[in-house]
């Protein structure tokens, strides 16, 4: 179906003039109607035709095409005309699932303990156990002195690394993990409300000309990246969360910026 407009408002079953839907009953519902035109000549013609014939017809004016899609972008609600001056905090965002952190801590720190000794363990109780380097007749984990400082040390400063890679990542990945967003009173800045190591909440606000999504809300699939100009890493978004205000959040914290 084609619809027209006239003083931008929609003709479909009956002429639509000062807010008023006018129905004249002694015309035919082809005559009144531009639903059945798919031709704006049509239209036309039949709008000339009812002005002639009725004495109490409207002055209508006819709009073209491109008229009517700029009037129709003008009434119409954007998707991105939105009051961002909020009067009190508003909540953007919201993830709550506590006991995952908690036990992911807890297993970095249980990683990082159990690392840590085994490091020690390498440093103080290998010892030096000199073998044969030229008997080819035995495997080559066998002609390896791990008592050696070389292999000693090695080992020990390997297994720290790694206890304490597991525990670095554990703590970054909960810091940068949001738990609320909030839009601060004003619209001029927001708030990323983390989730802590030791289950305290951080908090870091930020002005908005700061922030920079790295892709859309609708576009992410497990986690939407945000940047904080200033701040390394992105703080991640989870999308299992909720979006309780998502159009004040595209036309915010959701724009991607040039930083």
């Amino acid at each position: 179906m084609t619809s027209y407009i006239f003083r931008g408002y929609a003709a479909t079953k009956g002429l639509i003039y000062s807010q008023r839907t006018i129905t004249i009953k002694r015309l035919s519902t082809s005559y009144v109607s531009c639903k059945y035109h798919s031709s704006p000549v049509g239209c036309y013609q039949k709008i000339n035709w009812w002005r002639l014939n009725c004495a109490n017809a409207p002055n209508f004016s006819f709009m073209n095409n491109r008229q009517a899609s700029k009037l129709r972008l003008h009434t119409q609600n954007s998707p991105y005309d939105v009051n961002t001056k909020v009067s009190k905090d508003v909540i953007l965002f919201k993830y709550e699932n506590p006991r995952f952190f908690r036990i992911l801590n807890a297993f970095a720190l249980c990683q990082f303990f159990f690392w840590s000794y085994l490091s020690h363990f390498c440093f103080t109780k290998l010892r030096d156990a000199p073998v044969e380097r030229n008997a080819e007749d035995q495997p080559f984990w066998r002609r390896i002195n791990l008592g050696e400082n070389k292999f000693k040390n090695s080992l020990a400063v390997f297994c720290f690394i790694i206890g304490y890679g597991i525990l670095s990542a554990s703590w970054m990945f909960t810091l940068k993990s949001v738990r609320f967003l909030i839009l601060r009173k004003g619209g001029k800045s927001v708030s990323f409300v983390t989730y802590g190591p030791l289950g305290t909440n951080r908090i870091l606000t930020v002005g908005l000309e700061n922030v920079s999504a790295a892709e859309s809300r609708n576009s992410a699939r497990v986690q939407l990246p945000i940047k904080v100009k200033g701040h390394l890493m992105y703080y991640m978004l989870d999308m299992r969360g909720e979006f309780k205000n998502a159009r004040l959040f595209d036309s915010t914290a959701g724009l991607k910026r040039l930083l």
